[in-house]
């Protein structure tokens, strides 16, 4: 009997425009600087920080570029590589109708999404945000080309109509919500700047020698870099929000049941495994692995609520979105001791092993795999718990690499184009196994024979030799084995 929860990729309609290009090689190394944690923490939407909030904020860019006087007649767009493969499951189409209306990921409300593209399409205007208005019908106006651009495999070109001529732009998202032009260098500059940081470190090395020589610890230097931008009480004001966003995403999927969109009628199932939990605790029910159920629960929800398009923050990405939040919910309600100082020194020390990755290999799933997603977070979060619970700045840098070496080769083959299928679940087993590393490496003294950069080092030339029909095209893997039968 056919299974009617299980569609094929070919379903995804492209137009077969050019070749799909396999050898993409954009991927930077290191260079002296730092990335702010409120870079890779993001604000957003679901379901793809890379094809729905990057695509979001270059479409915000666009207009904002445009001359400030004059009648823009048009606008068209056009979608590149894995941005058109998967853009329809992502919903990159909707985001950047929302982002040429002037909306942003953290400022539109996912209620409101669906009306404001309804009324595009029905009136195939869009209302730009200085009062003018351009001709565009979204089912016409899009385009979907698989052929790759060589810089990065998500690309997007806007094209404009104006009194003075047509005026396009070429933008990449290169993942976790990072956006930059054909001009610019592959780290966009609000995110890595040379700021007269105190301690700006380009490899993990580099990072463990600093900290070393100032006494430090890994949070309080990505602390002392982010006092260049911020204040202290802005620091502490920025990690609570990024938190109360998390928890309250947390809480919506523990409490929206139903069916997630996109046609694979994959069924929420936090809501009922909350409901299961809440039942053993009130029976007193012994079982020694029930921590590890309500991680799993907690990935699940953050998870089921990105496929569904609501608010979460990109740690490091949308669909790894999961992993950080359910750590974090671990060790503030199973560890004695957890404090908001805990959490804060969870946030900074995540932030840290994140820019590593994003800078020295890819935190784009469409550009190395699972492994630049999941393996990122998992490896952030392993090394934000073993901080957070004490761990020395050897002992957080093993744990990152322990949680990053044991993602390494992890494929993006998302059923549908949708980030569902692996994608939920693998959010939950990443989460279980953050703990793990953490666990496995404050029962060590932090000396260990492969180090973090070797890892990451590793990481990037496995992405570049995977194919790209296992990232984030939906042409390889589950995304074509899983068919109806």
């Amino acid at each position: 009997m056919a299974n009617p929860r299980v569609v094929r990729a070919e379903a995804i309609e492209l137009r077969q425009d050019g070749p799909l290009v396999e050898e993409v090689d954009p991927i930077s190394t290191g260079a002296p600087g730092w990335i702010s944690l409120f870079d890779l923490f993001r604000v957003g939407i679901g379901p793809s920080s890379s094809h729905t909030v990057g695509p979001m904020i270059a479409a915000g860019r666009f207009v904002a570029s445009l001359p400030a006087t004059g009648a823009i007649a048009a606008i068209r767009v056009e979608l590149f590589g894995s941005l058109a493969l998967t853009g329809k499951g992502h919903g990159t189409d909707i985001a950047v109708i929302l982002g040429l209306l002037g909306e942003t990921p953290d400022g539109v409300d996912p209620d409101a999404v669906p009306a404001l593209v309804a009324a595009v399409a029905a009136r195939r205007r869009v209302a730009l945000p200085n009062g003018r208005e351009a001709a565009f019908d979204p089912a016409t106006d899009i385009r979907f080309t698989r052929a790759l651009l060589p810089q990065h495999p998500n690309a997007l070109r806007f094209t404009a109509e104006t009194a003075a001529g047509p005026v396009a732009e070429t933008f990449y998202s290169v993942g976790g919500g990072f956006v930059i032009t054909a001009a610019e260098d592959d780290m966009p500059g609000a995110a890595m700047a040379p700021d007269p940081a105190p301690y700006p470190f380009a490899t993990s090395r580099a990072l463990l020698e600093r900290a070393a020589a100032a006494e430090l610890t890994i949070a309080a230097l990505q602390r002392a870099n982010e006092r260049t931008r911020r204040t202290e009480a802005e620091i502490s004001a920025g990690i609570a929000r990024l938190w109360a966003v998390m928890q309250a995403c947390i809480a919506r999927g523990l409490r929206e049941g139903g069916e997630l969109p996109g046609g694979l009628r994959v069924r929420r199932r936090a809501p009922a495994l909350h409901a299961r939990l809440q039942e053993g605790a009130a029976r007193n029910s012994l079982d020694v692995l029930q921590g590890m159920d309500w991680v799993n629960l907690f990935a699940l929800a953050v998870n089921e609520e990105n496929a569904a398009g609501g608010r979460v923050v990109t740690a490091p990405t949308n669909g790894a979105a999961g992993i950080i939040p359910a750590v974090l919910m671990y060790y503030q309600r199973f560890v004695t001791g957890a404090s908001a100082e805990g959490i804060e020194t969870f946030f900074l020390t995540a932030a840290a092993i994140g820019s590593l990755i994003k800078r020295n290999a890819s935190i784009s799933g469409a550009e190395v795999g699972c492994q630049g997603e999941v393996g990122s977070a998992c490896a952030m979060a392993a090394a934000g718990l073993a901080a957070a619970l004490g761990g020395s700045n050897a002992q957080v840098e093993n744990a990152a690499e322990i949680g990053l070496e044991h993602n390494l080769g992890l494929t993006c083959d998302p059923i549908g184009g949708l980030v569902q299928i692996p994608c939920i679940e693998r959010n939950a087993l990443a989460s279980v196994k953050a703990i793990n590393a953490a666990r496995l490496a404050l029962h060590g003294d932090g000396t260990h024979f492969v180090s973090l950069d070797q890892v990451i080092l590793t990481m990037r030339d496995t992405g570049r030799d995977m194919l790209s029909k296992y990232k984030e095209t939906s042409e390889g893997g589950l995304a074509v084995n899983a068919i109806e039968c």
